[in-house]
């Protein structure tokens, strides 16, 4: 299997360079990937080194209260980030509080022994998933201590298969794993993985703590100017169809609106705004405007989603009639209802949870956006007990931070 698996990667790393070519997104994979070894130059043999991995820009902010926690107790020791895929890299490569933000190499056996060789960290940390197979044999042969944190598990993943030796076997080279719910602590005690605790999942932690920074931005006040307004963040095509419908259709004078699209392609953004029969203004052209005479404002950036939520009467949150849906625990922490649609969020325990809870509402079609959407215009009560429901959610669950540090604190 070992074989089978190296010649697999033999052919993606001869394939990937010549979709890069008509691939804008794979092109960033293929050269991000170039630069690096070079980027870990500034690794010196005698620094002590904290590495974390994460596939992308979620599990980047999974991980990110216990890398801020770390570097505000381990002064002495150097931060090294690195990513999967582009779309947590191209948005987070500048972080502060790392020392080094790169790829991750591609999963040869050369790549991760010079890779494990350059940086040699004193601790891996793997935030959720990412179960290279050369990575972490190369871990375990080095001995370095490595685990897994808000990891979750489902049975139909290939290590709990009959056929899945080789992949369970690669699970070795976590010394602990640090679990979200019970059914992954099951999961694994039964291919006999019996060092894990239940944690929870760190994200809690991180949107909670976004109620203590300053979330105000002057231009979406000016905005607002006060009045009722929708925050749809992370949308899709899909989701748009739905939004413009209602906008253009059903929502009064009264309300307003805020776009943030998951895809900010220029072309894609000037489609959508001539889509829209409301007055409407782009992020990228507001220099000169009186935003306040505006109904609908598209953000046409990266980086101002999670403050923006924080100006949200009602949220909707896009993806789930995509590929799956986006975050929701950000609108959650600020005590607002939230809608999305589709049914493409059943791996995400947070959106089965609040579905229980009745303080978020799946719509499929125009008809029931447009029925959910006006009576939450017009009951404020509903709302306020939704997103009451949704805080107090965020709340209950939070601690997963603490019980990670004070574990490495006994291993660095």
């Amino acid at each position: 299997m070992n074989l089978l698996y190296n010649l697999l990667l033999f052919k993606v790393s001869i394939i990937l360079p010549i979709i890069a070519l008509f691939n804008k997104k794979i092109r960033l994979f293929v050269n991000g990937r170039k630069e690096t070894f070079s980027k870990l130059d500034s690794i010196t043999p005698s620094d002590k080194v904290l590495w974390f991995h994460a596939a992308s820009l979620g599990e980047f902010e999974q991980g990110r209260p216990i890398i801020e926690d770390l570097k505000k107790q381990y002064i002495d020791h150097k931060i090294v980030v690195t990513f999967f895929s582009p779309s947590g890299y191209e948005i987070r490569k500048n972080y502060k509080l790392a020392d080094v933000i790169c790829y991750l190499p591609l999963d040869t056996k050369a790549n991760v022994r010079k890779f494990i060789n350059k940086i040699h960290p004193d601790i891996a940390i793997i935030i959720k998933y990412e179960f290279w197979p050369n990575l972490l044999s190369e871990l375990k042969k080095q001995n370095i201590h490595t685990i897994l944190i808000s990891g979750i598990f489902r049975k139909k993943q290939s290590f709990f298969k009959w056929y899945g030796k080789f992949t369970r076997s690669k699970l070795k080279a976590f010394d602990h794993f640090f679990v979200q719910n019970e059914i992954s602590k099951k999961l694994l005690s039964s291919i006999n993985f019996e060092n894990t605790t239940i944690a929870g999942d760190t994200r809690f932690d991180r949107v909670y703590d976004i109620l203590k920074q300053d979330n105000s931005l002057d231009f979406i006040s000016q905005f607002k100017n006060n009045s009722y307004t929708i925050v749809a963040g992370s949308t899709w095509k899909e989701d748009e169809k739905l939004l413009v419908n209602y906008i253009n259709n059903v929502a009064s004078n009264d309300e307003k609106f805020i776009i943030a699209p998951h895809n900010i392609n220029e072309k894609q953004i000037l489609e959508l705004q001539k889509s829209i029969h409301k007055k409407t203004a782009l992020y990228s052209k507001k220099d000169g405007l009186n935003l306040s005479e505006y109904q609908v404002f598209i953000i046409d950036t990266i980086g101002l989603l999670t403050k923006i939520y924080s100006y949200a009467d009602v949220a909707y949150v896009g993806g789930g009639l995509a590929t799956g849906l986006h975050n929701i625990l950000e609108p959650a922490t600020f005590k607002i209802p939230i809608v999305f649609g589709g049914n493409k969020y059943k791996k995400f325990k947070e959106a089965t949870d609040l579905i229980d809870l009745k303080s978020v509402t799946i719509v499929t079609n125009n008809e029931k956006f447009s029925s959910i959407f006006t009576v939450l215009k017009n009951d404020k009560n509903l709302r306020e007990q939704m997103g009451e429901t949704n805080h107090n959610y965020i709340k209950d669950n939070i601690g997963a931070t603490k019980a990670i540090l004070n574990y490495i604190k006994t291993v660095i």
